[in-house]
């Protein structure tokens, strides 16, 4: 609060302060010309620093885009600154500006064109060193009809004047062939511009149509519209006797005068002027009052349309005199100008100062027992006259004797803080203000324990012509108590069972001897869920009043309302689910009472103690009429079995309805027909997914209460026992749905009337075997010829077992097919085929050999295709006229199983199926490969060193045979030489 406080008193004083405050201001509007004609549109600046001479940029906002900016002209030497579509008007003198002074100039057009019409601004650049004021001012113009005459003598008012043309505010008169008269009464300011008149001529062509020949405008008649003024007196209010150093206000008063004038004011001291404020509230001061007004000693503010004051906050001897206060009654020109109307003077008001007297010191605290974080409050409040004083406060702490220095305030009043307490934070939260002359107010925000001790104010002046100043000083004991010593939480809950979708609360209670503070909480909520060891935040309310969510369960922020107070806070959670069945628990933190403004720390923080809350189904109250009935049909009629609810559970909870049927049978279960669940969607169960059974059975709700399941063209299969179970459901707020409760009805029997007729179907057993990938062929033959004016279908079924079990089936054999069993194929009377399973169409095929005889081939057989297979025919006559095949009789063969045998192995399959003789047949050969490889290299081997060994032979023995011959020549030579 005392962060608003004084954001509100900063506004407030910079609200009044207007003191050096730029304003521009332009010719208010709307304009009102024609196209074709001059404007001049003026704008000036006051308030301003810097040069006295200061530029203006003009722009526009055409109608088509209000917020784009279009540059028209500046008074700066900027060429590029005119947009492209007034560059040119501007370059030909079209457009430009005239100034009137340095800080005042007029825009000129000198032929207005259409598009010329929009929002036009005046823009001041700045030239104060600071932005404080306003920079820009806007105006409108438009090209506007008054009242127009047609040439079928019509009346048109202009858009801007229709309702005064209704009031009879406007009028045009004809006064004679070529004159008329525009009279407008109850005169606007709005009203103020150029008028003319505009006269077009038309001729009558023969065809009867009008063509425009001429058109002519008169010369323009320039409207200004004078504001009437109304005597009226001013007078002046105030203090006369004011104290030195104490505030003084003046109030000029303006009497007499009714309605809303446009006034301005002066002020005078001793026949000086002091500061005007124009109509606008445009403050102007003279030099030696500027500097007193930065420094926030003096305020000049017009209070109301009709009231000004002169506000002094320290009087002094330079303010004793005569004031007096002008007041002139002003209105607009048409150039933007003030026009004066007249003027009035008050008498004047003569203000002395008082002399100061004998004073006394008095301390005070609002709360001399306060608590921790809350703000202590002292004041120091001096006796007697007014005087200039200075003030030091002092703080003994508890258990200590020296005193500290806690803040100081000088005569001229600069304010000293000391820092006898550790921290920044504990700083800035002490606060020394001067009240009026005589009082002192010392604050500690937020404060803490060692904040407790005696505070002393020192009070010092100095009076004039005395060397040694005065000092006056008084005492007073202040204690600052803990909070954490009486801070408790309690968390309640009004029913900790709770039921689902149904809502609970949770109430977390601060109890603390400090309640009545209200000190700023946060509340941090914590759930754990059944079975999960820790706890996680589900919300966290902050003392500046943030929310955030935990993500813990994601949907329950959807549903959650909370609701906090001081030391309370509730959460209330609606269509409770099971996954918020689980431990609750609260956290809470104390702040001080300035921390919504700031991130301190929090004081203090306790958590509660711990809450199970548990979520249960609720109870169901739903009721089936449990009745039995016996419904007998004659065969290929239709009927309708009931569903009839006799009771539900509150809210009207959605309903699923599964209907069931039970073949006369021995041993025999219920199959699901179909099911309406609770969302509306149907499903068939898996015996009754042929679009016949589709086409057969269907479901109907007739009201809330009952359901039908109408079965079209009753056969003989059709005999059997039907009831509907129902069962309750609840949308959890996660998505997902509980069944509440469920419930079933009585049983429905439906027999067939007898016809006269029967179907005999051939009960020899069989047992074959097949191999598998080979085929298997079934037969069903009819005992006798069968009736030549009767049509045969046949449906063939397939379920588990053996032999053994096909000879106990056969002994106990039923009229239809048996639970847990399959249908495979069904032939139609009329020859078209209708199979059971997708794809089974290739592998089997079904058909009629004779007019008594049916047949199954099943083709690649596979080990699975083992079982009981059988067959069942119907016999169909035809009845009325037009012709109609009615289902007259059907009857069932025995149980045929088959045993599937594996085929046997080829020789490859063999090979291929034992490890051993693979392994053999590829590892042998390579290990053949390998030998013989081995012995075809050593008998090369050997071969090749044989070679060698008979070659170096040959050699030896040619070359001892040379030697023999060599040696024989030289013998026989050595012979011949002898003879």
């Amino acid at each position: 609060m005392a962060c608003i406080l004084c954001v509100a008193s900063l506004f407030l004083s910079l609200t009044k302060f207007s003191i050096g405050q730029r304003e521009v201001k332009i010719q208010e509007g709307p304009l009102y010309r024609a196209e074709g004609y001059p404007i001049s549109i003026s704008c000036n600046v006051t308030g301003h620093r810097g040069p006295s001479t200061q530029d203006f940029q003009w722009s526009i906002y055409l109608p088509s885009a209000p917020t784009k900016e279009v540059q028209i002209i500046s008074t700066k030497d900027d060429a590029g600154f005119s947009y492209a579509v007034y560059a040119q008007r501007v370059k030909n003198k079209e457009i430009y500006i005239e100034r009137l002074q340095g800080d005042s100039v007029l825009l000129h057009i000198s032929k207005l064109q259409m598009k010329d019409a929009g929002e036009y601004e005046c823009h001041t650049p700045n030239t104060d060193g600071k932005y404080f004021g306003s920079y820009s001012a806007k105006t409108n113009l438009t090209a506007t009809e008054i009242v127009s005459l047609s040439k079928d003598f019509v009346l048109t008012p202009g858009s801007s004047y229709a309702d005064r043309f209704v009031a009879r505010d406007i009028r045009l008169d004809k006064l004679g062939a070529t004159s008329f008269r525009l009279s407008i009464g109850k005169l606007q300011p709005s009203d103020q511009g150029q008028v003319f008149c505009e006269a077009t001529e038309w001729i009558q062509d023969p065809d009867e149509t009008w063509t425009l020949i001429t058109r002519k405008q008169t010369d323009q008649t320039v409207l200004r519209i004078q504001p009437a003024a109304r005597d009226f007196e001013v007078s002046i209010t105030a203090d006369s006797s004011p104290d030195e150093g104490k505030p003084l206000e003046l109030v000029c008063l303006v009497v007499g005068r009714d309605g809303d004038p446009q006034l301005q004011g002066t002020w005078f001291l001793n026949g000086k002027e002091i500061a005007q404020t124009d109509a606008g509230g445009v403050l102007g001061l003279k030099r030696e009052y500027r500097d007193r007004a930065s420094q926030g000693q003096l305020q000049v503010s017009k209070l109301s349309a009709q009231t000004f004051s002169l506000k002094l906050f320290s009087v002094g001897p330079e303010d004793v005199g005569t004031y007096s206060c002008e007041v002139a009654e002003v209105a607009r020109t048409q150039t933007g100008s003030w026009q004066v109307l007249q003027r009035k003077q008050s008498p004047g008001y003569q203000v002395q100062l008082r002399e100061p007297a004998a004073r006394s010191v008095t301390v005070s605290a609002k709360q001399q027992a306060a608590w921790e974080g809350e703000t202590l409050t002292l004041l120091c409040k001096a006796a007697g006259d007014a005087s200039a004083l200075s003030v030091s406060w002092w703080l003994t702490p508890q258990d200590q004797t020296t005193p500290v220095f806690v803040a100081g305030m000088g005569q001229d009043g600069t304010v000293q803080l000391g820092d006898f307490s550790p921290g920044p934070a504990h700083h800035g939260n002490r606060r020394l203000e001067k009240v009026d002359w005589a009082t002192f107010r010392l604050e500690i925000a937020s404060a803490m324990v060692t904040d407790s001790g005696t505070y002393e104010c020192r009070v010092s002046e100095r009076p004039q012509n005395q060397a040694k100043g005065l000092q006056s000083t008084q005492k007073i004991s202040v204690t600052v108590k803990s909070l954490k010593s009486s801070l408790r939480v309690n968390l309640m809950s009004r029913q900790p069972q709770v039921m689902l979708a149904h809502t609970f609360d949770l109430s977390c209670i601060v109890r603390a001897d400090y309640s009545d503070l209200k000190l700023p909480i946060s509340v941090t909520w914590q759930f754990q869920p059944a079975g999960s060891g820790a706890f996680q935040r589900l919300i966290q309310i902050s003392h500046n009043g943030t929310v955030e969510w935990g993500d813990v369960l994601s949907q329950i922020h959807r549903k959650t309302k909370v609701s906090q107070s001081f030391f309370r806070s509730q959460l209330q959670i609606h269509d409770a689910a099971m996954e918020e069945t689980g431990v609750y628990r609260c956290k809470v933190e104390v702040y001080d009472r300035g921390s919504v403004c700031t991130s301190g720390p929090a004081r203090v923080s306790a958590t509660s103690n711990l809450l199970m809350i548990t979520v249960t189904f609720p109870e169901s109250k739903l009721s089936v009429n449990s009745s039995s009935q016996v419904q007998e049909l004659s065969i290929s009629s239709s009927t309708q079995i009931e569903c009839a609810i006799l009771s539900r559970s509150a809210g009207n909870l959605p309903l699923s309805i599964i209907w069931y049927f039970s073949p006369v049978s021995a041993n025999a279960s219920y199959l699901k027909i179909l099911e309406t669940d609770q969302t509306h969607v149907v499903k068939y169960g898996d015996e009754f997914q042929t679009p016949r059974s589709k086409q057969k059975f269907y479901s109907e709700k007739v009201s809330q209460d009952l359901f039908l399941l109408n079965i079209l063209s009753v056969e003989d299969s059709d005999q059997g026992h039907y009831h509907c179970a129902v069962e309750e459901w609840l949308l959890s707020t996660n998505g997902t749905w509980q069944k509440l409760g469920r419930k079933t009805s009585g049983l429905t029997e439906l027999k067939l009337k007898p016809t006269g007729s029967q179907v005999h179907v051939s009960k020899v057993s069989w047992t074959g075997n097949a191999t598998e990938n080979g085929e298997a062929g079934f037969l069903c033959s009819l005992d006798g010829s069968g009736s030549t004016a009767s049509l045969y279908s046949v449906t063939w079924y397939w379920g588990r077992g053996t032999a053994t079990a096909a000879a106990a089936a056969n002994a106990t054999a039923t009229t239809t097919a048996a639970a847990g069993s399959q249908m495979l194929v069904h032939l139609q009377y009329d020859g078209l085929l209708q199979y059971g399973r997708e794809g089974s169409r290739r592998l089997q095929h079904c058909y009629r050999s004779s007019p008594t005889d049916f047949v199954l081939k099943l083709h690649q057989v596979e080990m699975e295709d083992a079982g009981m297979y059988w067959c069942r025919v119907t016999e169909w006559q035809q009845h009325g006229h037009p012709g109609k095949w009615i289902n007259q009789a059907s009857g069932e063969s025995q149980r045929m199983a088959l045993r599937v045998l594996r085929s046997e192995p080829m020789f490859f399959s063999r090979i291929c199926s034992s490890g051993p003789l693979l392994y053999f047949l590829i590892v042998c050969p390579f290990i053949m490969l390998l030998l013989l490889s081995t012995s075809f290299l050593c008998l090369y081997r050997k071969a090749r060193k044989l070679s060698q060994l008979s070659l170096s032979a040959k050699k030896e023995k040619a070359l001892w045979v040379g030697m023999r011959k060599t040696s024989l020549q030289k013998e026989a030579g050595e012979e011949g030489g002898g003879y």
